[in-house]
């Protein structure tokens, strides 16, 4: 049965008349409160507002009449007055009332309608009918009981808008208008319209309204919205380009891939959306308990005010009193919001981050992961590789040495290729032009330059070509020895000098690694490649096991161990072989930079390449379950404590004379209730990895 997302109260869906669509998603509520809250926030806040400048002022008046100056007819001011505040600021719980009859929900709503009008009807009465019923007058009772209730709903919905505040952002970004190719011609339509593989302009400075692919032009592109890196990048043609990054100085034209609802930010937006209806399997004990919660109340308000009128020599003045005390202190929001309030703070504070929880139970997985199993490249490593060591032979220098290479490099995309260029670039050396250059796939690049011969060959290229190799046994085992591979430059069959790559280790992953050990969480590598190069990064980074040479067999065979031994285990990869290991893990952690089907298989999907999103994922789940478990605590304690309270449990300590004041007190207790529940889960915002 689906939840208000706004109280937490069950809504029959098959009955209800109160629902909402929003992003292909049906809300239900309990109440048109509810629903308002929901669709319009900011405009509840207004109303609130202006309920709240009627209510405490005519409240405050109400006490002075009541207990500081007392003149001749103050009853009758007093009357006046609370009639306004029961039924303009206090209309919204009838009308909530009224809506969970018709839906047949019990919701906070009833309790708070049942509370108030019998204080302000008994007053009422007892004003206008003298002779039926004992001059004793509880307007001010039935007028704070109102304003103190809205004040809470007004900081709690306060509080729940700055919750909001993360996604709200993220649907900022998108521009409602692109600039479409269409007939040779630029037709500005909206963003709506736009089909994929269509061609779309976007100018300096304007954001992208879809996720694509450059195919023409050159620029820089701010994706600080999903990379968090504040410099641009550079973009060129066939590189990738996301919705609502942010174009440099140069224009550009961009196939579409992905539009609408598919866009990765669009998707981003949904998943956070879906945090605040969330229903850990922590919350469905809470569940059960809100749904009979209510009419729990009303009986055991019913029993406690039979009682003391019956047993315990309560007139029907402290009898009626009895009554609304019990359903004005009860808080049912607390049981309903506990799950969704701490959810929507603990993903929105990881969207910010470019953490993506997916799935209702991720983030409970999350919280038990003790060992995560990660692989090397492009994980723990950039997944680029870089030149690192230029060896050239006797009588060449290494700008000419790398001039070479750069040059025979010019036009290939091996990666290799793109580190030599790299370096060329950063060392601002000239590429020479080469001609008749061809590449022999799995050895290397040949071409011409003067009419004399050069190649760049890696190692086993070399040996069956017969290179002389002698003189760089010692060499190469040193950067084999290191994880390096190497490549010879020749001109002929003449030694030029030697190429030295490694994949060099990602920002930040030392320093994730420190944070999941001080979590008491272990880091173990499991990767395809030698025993040479992974151990090279497991030293760099801290990491103490090691398992090379891994097959998607193997990761699967170590994981089941793993969890045989009562571990939960989370693994971390990118690649379309690390799939299979994703999807067996207590919980896969994906590289958002990878293959679509890692990202499918993942429960948590890391938008940025930054191995420190993995500890603040398990760190965010680990404290977004504790303040779950402290918020359903907090909503049976509260509950368990003040509702004997209000049942008379203070009167052998205090008399009955304690109902005088009780039910303002537990006004004003409900009303903080929830709110407390709130700001709790607000803390959640300050999760960090310091």
């Amino acid at each position: 049965m689906p939840t208000d997302p706004v109280c937490g109260m069950f809504v029959d869906e098959r009955t209800a008349e109160l629902t909402l669509a929003r992003e292909n998603r049906t809300y239900y509520f309990c109440s048109t409160t509810c629903l308002r809250e929901f669709s319009a926030p900011e405009h509840q806040l207004a109303r609130l507002r202006r309920q709240l400048a009627v209510g405490w002022p005519l409240s405050i008046v109400i006490l002075v009449l009541s207990y500081i100056y007392s003149p001749p007819g103050w009853p009758w001011a007093a009357f006046a007055l609370a009639a306004v505040v029961q039924f303009y600021p206090g209309l919204q719980f009838y009308h909530g009332t009224y809506d969970a009859i018709r839906n047949r929900v019990w919701n906070m709503d009833v309790l708070i309608a049942v509370g108030t009008t019998m204080a302000f009807a008994y007053s009422a009465t007892a004003l206008l009918l003298p002779s039926r019923l004992p001059p004793a007058y509880y307007f001010d009772a039935s007028s704070l009981i109102v304003t103190l209730i809205l004040t809470g709903n007004y900081l709690e919905h306060l509080t729940r808008e700055k919750a909001r505040g993360s996604l709200r952002k993220l649907k900022e970004q998108l521009p409602t208008t692109a600039l479409v190719l269409r007939d040779d011609r630029e037709v500005e339509v909206p963003v709506s319209e736009v089909r994929v593989q269509e061609r779309v302009r976007i100018r300096p400075g304007a954001r992208f309204p879809t996720d694509g692919v450059i195919v023409d032009g050159r620029s820089t592109v701010n994706e600080a919205i999903l990379t968090g890196e504040s410099l641009p990048s550079d973009k060129k043609p066939g590189d990738p380009v996301i919705a609502g990054a942010i174009n440099g100085e140069g224009p550009l034209t961009v196939e579409t891939t992905k539009v609408g609802s598919d866009t990765l930010l669009a998707q981003i937006g949904q998943l956070v959306a879906e945090a605040e209806t969330s229903r850990v399997p922590l919350q469905q004990l809470a569940d059960r308990i809100a749904a009979r919660f209510v009419p729990f109340v009303i009986g055991l308000a019913a029993v406690a005010s039979l009682g003391w009128f019956l047993l315990g020599g309560a007139g029907f003045t402290i009898a009626l009193l009895v009554f609304v005390s019990v359903v004005i202190i009860a808080c049912p929001c607390a049981f309903g919001i506990a799950t969704p309030a701490a959810i929507v703070v603990g993903t929105g504070r990881a969207a910010e981050e470019g953490i993506l929880f997916k799935g209702r139970d991720s983030l409970e997985r999350a919280s038990r992961i003790d060992v995560v199993l990660s692989d090397k490249t492009g994980t723990l490593t950039r997944g680029e590789p870089s030149l690192t060591d230029l060896l050239p032979a006797p009588g060449v220098t290494p700008a000419r040495l790398l001039s070479f290479a750069a040059g025979l490099e010019r036009e290939s995309e091996h990666p290799l290729a793109r580190a030599v260029r790299e370096r060329a670039r950063q060392e601002k050396v000239a590429q020479l032009v080469f001609q008749d250059v061809t590449v022999e796939a799995g050895r290397g690049i040949r071409g011409a330059l003067d009419g004399r011969p050069f190649s760049v060959l890696n190692g086993s290229a070399a040996r069956e070509e017969g290179v002389d190799l002698a003189s760089l046994v010692e060499e190469t085992r040193r950067l084999e020895a290191e994880g390096k591979t190497w490549s010879l430059v020749l001109e002929g069959d003449r030694l030029v000098g030697l190429l030295a790559f490694s994949d060099e280790v990602a920002p930040g992953v030392a320093e994730a690694i420190s944070a999941l050990g001080r979590d008491g969480i272990s880091v173990v590598m499991v990767t395809g490649d030698h025993e040479a190069a992974a151990r090279r990064v497991a030293q760099q980074v801290g990491i103490r096991e090691v398992h090379a040479a891994m097959t998607p067999q193997g990761k699967l065979a170590l994981i089941q161990q793993l969890r045989d031994r009562g571990k939960h285990v989370g693994y971390v990869g990118d690649g379309i072989n690390d799939a299979p290991a994703l999807a067996a893990a207590d919980l896969g952690i994906a590289i958002g930079t990878g293959t679509d089907v890692a990202q499918e298989t993942g429960g948590v999907i890391l938008v940025r390449s930054d191995f420190r999103g993995v500890a603040l994922a398990l760190r965010t789940g680990r404290r977004t379950v504790n303040k779950i478990r402290g918020n359903l605590t907090w909503a049976v304690g509260y509950n368990a404590v003040l509702l004997p309270v209000a049942a008379g449990a203070l009167v052998p300590l205090f008399g009955l004379g304690v109902y005088n004041f009780l039910p303002m007190v537990g006004a004003l207790a409900m009303a903080l209730s929830s709110t407390s529940v709130v700001l709790n889960s607000l803390s959640l915002r300050w999760v960090s990895l310091h």
